[in-house]
């Protein structure tokens, strides 16, 4: 949960300014201003510390600056544990804010209890800047249900591979394995036998956090599915199961190592940037940790390995933004919406950051050179899949699901027994 609620409140920190632009007509709301005859404030808010909060005020002065008609009042919260707690409880008592963004981890519980507006209709009308198309589909995740759009992934960050070429050189590894992807030959037994060499180097090979997105794309990567047709098949589809038979048997021999467990003197960054493992699995914001090791151009980044060295789905990481359902400005709320998630918005408040855009169009600023393969971060983007909608709908399923499964990395628990257990955690969850 660590590593979910760092990568999630990166997502949100990259929001760092949006355009402005007219509401879209036929939404419900309030007539533009408020009772006595002033902008209409629409409150909203997000996660991250005071010095996070900062990079938000470009965003208020330019869209304020091209709609006089709102004003914008920003609610954070500091801590991402304490975010969704506080947000349901002010749901319930009618206090929320207008706008708000939603974990790809809480989206779920969001959408069933009823507490979200339902946006196919406004996302669809003629003044929206952010058509229901231009996003794709498997990044909607638990924010989609029935066919009826909740909320909208406002920035994603694909889970992809990060290598180290000064590690797989020293582990004698010749291949490159962007290469390999591009030539079809990136494979799941190829990417374990680097894993072995790195191992017998006195290396780590792979450096992974405890959650469901590198889990569920080694699952992936073994031909298995975690969910199928809406039962968990983890742990009884054959080749899922031998994914996560290697996981077990790979964290305890050290071919992978757990950034969880990690002290924070010694955590996974430090370990990857001093060549002490071959492969990272994160999404964007990895760029920002190389940037401060200093030798970026040593690293470069490749999707999850698959069967057969075909492209394959891979997880993405999201954040949602989504409005309270009982606002009384409907219109202006969707008004900062639509700009926030637009291409020109995404654009505009992702330049430099750590992010992906959720929107067909905004490629532009995640191809600006870095990594090498920076496509890839694109190509996961567009075949990829958020936390499934069948585990996020269910509260604290996720987060039961990693908490159990650290138990088997760490072999406190066999591991037939604890894919029992698994099986009838999930089972029991869903009652």
């Amino acid at each position: 949960m660590k590593r979910a609620a760092a990568v999630i409140g990166i997502l949100a920190i990259a929001a760092t300014a949006c355009s402005g632009g007219g509401g879209a007509p036929g939404v419900p709301g309030s007539s533009g201003k408020d009772a006595a005859g002033g902008p209409v404030t629409i409150r909203w808010s997000a996660w991250g510390s005071a010095e996070d909060m900062k990079l938000y005020e470009p965003l208020v002065k330019e869209f304020e600056s091209k709609n006089p008609n709102i004003k914008l009042k920003l609610e954070p919260v500091a801590k991402y544990e304490d975010y969704h707690p506080k947000l349901l409880t002010q749901l319930t008592s009618k206090t929320a804010p207008d706008v708000f963004f939603v974990g790809d981890d809480n989206i779920g519980k969001f959408v069933q209890a009823g507490v979200l507006t339902p946006l196919n209709d406004q996302l669809a009308s003629a003044d929206s800047k952010s058509k229901p198309e231009d996003f794709f589909d498997g990044v909607y995740g638990g924010a989609k249900k029935d066919g009826q759009i909740y909320g909208v992934p406002n920035d994603v960050n694909p889970e992809v591979l990060w290598f180290d070429k000064q590690a797989l050189k020293d582990a004698g590894i010749t291949e490159n394995p962007a290469e390999l992807y591009a030539a079809g030959q990136w494979t799941m037994p190829k990417y374990l036998e680097m894993s072995q060499k790195l191992v017998k180097s006195g290396r780590s090979g792979s450096l992974f956090w405890n959650w469901y997105g590198s889990t569920y794309s080694m699952i992936h990567g073994f031909g298995g599915k975690a969910w199928d047709g809406g039962k968990f098949t983890a742990t009884t589809d054959p080749k899922s199961r031998e994914a996560l038979q290697t996981l077990a048997k790979g964290y305890q021999d050290k071919t992978f190592v757990s950034i969880d467990l990690l002290p924070a003197s010694n955590g996974g960054n430090t370990q990857f940037l001093k060549h002490k493992a071959g492969f990272y699995a994160g999404g964007r914001w990895v760029i920002d940790i190389l940037k401060k090791g200093g030798d970026k151009a040593n690293y470069d980044i490749v999707p999850f390995p698959s069967p057969d060295g075909k492209p394959m789905s891979g997880a993405v990481a999201a954040s949602y933004l989504a409005i309270n359902k009982d606002t009384p400005h409907a219109k202006e709320a969707f008004q900062f919406f639509t700009n926030f998630v637009s291409k020109e918005g995404q654009i505009t408040r992702m330049k430099g950051g750590g992010a992906v855009p959720s929107i067909k169009g905004a490629e532009s600023v995640v191809l600006d050179g870095y990594p090498e393969h920076a496509q890839t971060l694109i190509d996961v983007r567009d075949n990829g899949f958020a936390n499934y909608p069948e585990e996020v709908a269910v509260p604290g399923l996720t987060a039961d699901i990693n908490e159990h499964l650290m138990k088997v990395w760490q072999g406190k628990v066999p591991f037939d027994q604890g894919m029992t257990e698994l099986q009838k955690l999930v089972e029991g969850k869903l009652g």
